[in-house]
């Protein structure tokens, strides 16, 4: 059904391409991070839920097409529809069924309830494409009730000494959690950087539910930020930008924050482990669920969860990408520099 080329994943009898990594004539977007959407293509097709953060992403030339979740388009003979991914607003699992076979495409997803998005569903097939950015062991997520608790502690605690709040948080998604997890808080302001406001309110029009927040942009020249929190992209660190907030605690949402020194490298106060993709005990879940005999493994520690799932009986095998793991920080600074 599919096969992986020099522009990525390649369906033949359909003439498409899933997340390509170069132009091509038709793309199926799984959701609108920079690392899974990109520039160039001539039709897009993608979810109706994130139409808008896709528009801001892609541009107002760019021709898109949109699917609601679980609507059908027959491509060729080949059965094609969008099944909710959980990873951010408009992500989506694309199943492709032809020929009595049906295949998965994951994108990028968590299970974890989230107030952002649409919760992921399982998708019974024969093949399943899973990412697996976070896919060791050690990878175990808390209760993003627990995770929000501890932020709206370090903030309150920072507010009482005077001090500003700054998470870094991804642009796209991290950023809108980070905001939906501290609705009711009555701390004080909430601030955005310029490239998380524009998204934010892609959020809003899409009837996400944040709490209230205003662009630093926007903000007269000697504001007191102290007592304040702000949301930022992780390219904002070390930029001249930070010099107006004051005496400043800094922290970090990420999956990654779960490895200890991690927050050392990055030099910031605290880290908070948040993630919108799955983690160990989830990714397996998720694989079982789909009852696939095999299962084509992405992104992030494909190797190690290849030998996993082959030592379990399943036929395994381990497909490159141009981009690995949560470090969608990285390639989408392009994106987040364009809106800011």
């Amino acid at each position: 059904m599919l096969r992986l080329t020099d522009r990525g994943l390649h369906c033949p009898a359909a003439d498409l391409y899933i997340d390509p990594w170069l132009p091509v004539d038709r793309a199926v977007i799984t959701h609108a991070h920079g690392d899974h959407a990109r520039w160039g293509s001539r039709h897009y097709l993608a979810s109706r839920e994130g139409a808008l953060v896709l528009r801001t992403r892609l541009g107002e030339q760019a021709s898109i097409e949109l699917l609601d979740y679980g609507e059908t388009r027959d491509v060729n003979g080949v059965r094609l529809s969008l099944v909710p991914a959980g990873h951010i607003l408009g992500s989506a699992q694309v199943r492709l069924e032809h020929a009595g076979e049906v295949w998965v495409v994951s994108g990028d997803y968590k299970t974890e309830p989230d107030p952002t998005c649409t919760p992921f569903e399982p998708v019974r097939c024969h093949t399943f494409i899973t990412e697996s950015t976070f896919g060791l062991p050690i990878y175990r997520w808390c209760a993003q009730d627990d995770t929000f608790a501890d932020m709206r502690a370090w903030w309150r605690d920072n507010a009482e000494q005077g001090r500003a709040s700054l998470v870094y948080a991804y642009a796209l998604g991290k950023a809108q959690r980070v905001l939906a997890g501290m609705l009711g808080a009555d701390i004080g302001p909430v601030y955005t950087h310029g490239a998380v406001e524009r998204l934010t309110l892609d959020y809003r029009a899409s009837g996400v539910v944040l709490h209230e927040t205003a662009p630093v942009s926007a903000q007269p020249k000697g504001t007191s930020y102290a007592g304040a929190l702000i949301v930022a992209p992780p390219s904002a660190a070390g930029s001249t930008w930070l010099r107006r907030f004051g005496d400043v605690s800094t922290a970090f949402a990420s999956g990654w924050m779960q490895v200890r020194g991690a927050r050392r490298r990055r030099a910031i106060d605290r880290g908070f482990v948040l993630s919108d993709h799955v983690d160990w005990p989830a990714l397996l879940a998720a694989i079982e669920a789909t009852g696939a005999e095999n299962v084509w493994v992405t992104h992030g520690y494909r190797e190690q969860v290849v030998r996993y799932l082959t030592e379990q009986g399943l036929n395994a095998r381990s497909i490159a990408s141009h981009w690995e793991g949560e470090n969608d920080e990285t390639p989408a600074v392009a994106d987040e520099a364009a809106i800011a």
